[in-house]
């Protein structure tokens, strides 16, 4: 695929248009993935469907990208094809796998190191013996860890649900899946993408890059070598995000700049420092990294910077929404895309404006709704939601 250095910021339908003008017939629907195959056909099929893109993509171009984060986990186990179907379904542009390394090196998707809250493992008496306390990004774990285990040995695992109080229905479902690869998701998205006509987006994190490097597990080339593998990756939407810096800035110098990727900054707020920063001494903080200067400076190595939703809008003394922050319009200016972490659907996790009378565990649409509108509103240009279809509903389409 030629190279091809991006604008600022590109709608969904600008990004995926732009890639397919790059990649030849990249990002077409599955008619035109066959046309592709036969020659000339392959001219007379992408100039239409690509006049076609271009037709639509001023209309999308205010239109935000919706992430299903960790798949569609308020309604299914996190990180299983199941929460990707699910997601798929509901209308996510995108689905995240979150990238962890078994002890045979093989790319798996959890949210963490620790297999304890997420999979069954506490109750398999063959693996008691593995229980292990790790600090792992400054912090001190105890449980089950995924570089402690073969491929072999997680695939007898099965997935539950993390929050099985807050999430009952998702609970239902537990027992029923594996841990999946990277490779396996893949494969899973590229058949969702032929079944439903449309490109589907991965948003893969790179977990705990300094710390399974210092166990010789070092994530970042076995990734790059799973994108370069896979047709799917060669052509299709990609957002590689990171809370450290020294990853996405090895990336951008091995992936150059290209029409499907993107890479994301994560970010926190107040004086933390991203991990490799502190494990390798230095002082910079995610609070200086959201200042216009910082926003500049991370505009030089990755397109979107993704904030929690509380950076943008924080919460006031009695817990509602207050003032805008100026994130957004700071991140802007220095051309970055701002995509932030996470709306969920319970009143727990909404701020007091948007709560009803059900209880903290009670799932509320309306008002999770509401409050992904409000975030809207500041000018975001996508965000990770547990919930795609409200996603979809909040934005309208």
């Amino acid at each position: 695929m030629s190279k091809l250095i991006l604008p600022g910021r590109l709608s969904r339908r600008g990004f995926i248009h732009t890639a397919a003008v790059a990649g030849g017939a990249a990002l077409l629907a599955p008619g035109a993935f066959a046309a592709a195959a036969s020659g000339s056909a392959a001219r007379a099929a992408v100039a239409p469907a690509a006049a076609s893109a271009a037709a639509s993509a001023a209309s999308a171009a205010a239109r935000p990208l919706v992430f299903g984060h960790r798949g569609a986990s308020a309604l299914r186990p996190e990180h299983t094809l199941a929460s990707y179907a699910k997601a798929i379904a509901d209308g996510a542009d995108y689905i995240e796998p979150d990238l962890v390394s078994t002890k045979d090196g093989v790319l798996v998707a959890r949210h963490e190191a620790n297999l304890t809250e997420t999979t069954d493992v506490a109750g398999r008496a063959e693996f008691a013996s593995r229980r292990a306390k790790k600090t792992i990004d400054g912090e001190t774990h105890e449980g089950w860890f995924v570089d402690d285990f073969t491929l072999a040995e997680l695939k007898t695992l099965r997935a539950v649900e993390r929050l099985p109080v807050v999430r009952p229905g998702s609970a239902r479902y537990n027992g029923m899946f594996q841990v999946a690869t990277w490779e396996e998701i893949i494969d899973f998205v590229a058949a969702e993408s032929a079944t439903v006509g449309r490109a589907i987006g991965l948003v893969p994190e790179l977990k705990h890059s300094t710390y399974f490097a210092g166990v010789g597990l070092a994530l970042e080339d076995r990734f790059l070598a799973s994108l370069a593998a896979h047709e799917y990756t060669r052509r299709n939407p990609v957002e590689i995000q990171s809370f450290e810096v020294a990853n996405l800035k090895y990336m951008r110098g091995k992936l150059g700049r290209r029409a499907n990727l993107r890479l994301m900054q994560l970010v926190v707020g107040g004086p933390l420092r991203p991990s490799d920063v502190a494990a390798a001494g230095g002082t910079l903080t995610f609070e200086q990294m959201c200042t216009p200067a910082g926003l500049r400076e991370i505009a030089t190595y990755a397109d979107v910077v993704a904030p929690p939703t509380r950076a943008l809008i924080p919460l006031d003394k009695n817990g509602k929404l207050g003032r805008p922050t100026a994130l957004v319009d700071d991140a802007h200016k220095a051309g970055l895309r701002v995509e932030p972490w996470t709306f969920r659907p319970e009143n727990r996790f909404l701020a007091a404006d948007f709560r009803d009378g059900g209880g903290d565990n009670a799932r509320n649409e309306i008002g999770s709704i509401a409050e992904i509108k409000r975030y809207l509103a500041t000018g975001i240009d996508g965000f990770f939601t547990d919930d795609p279809a409200l996603g979809r509903a909040a934005i309208g389409s």
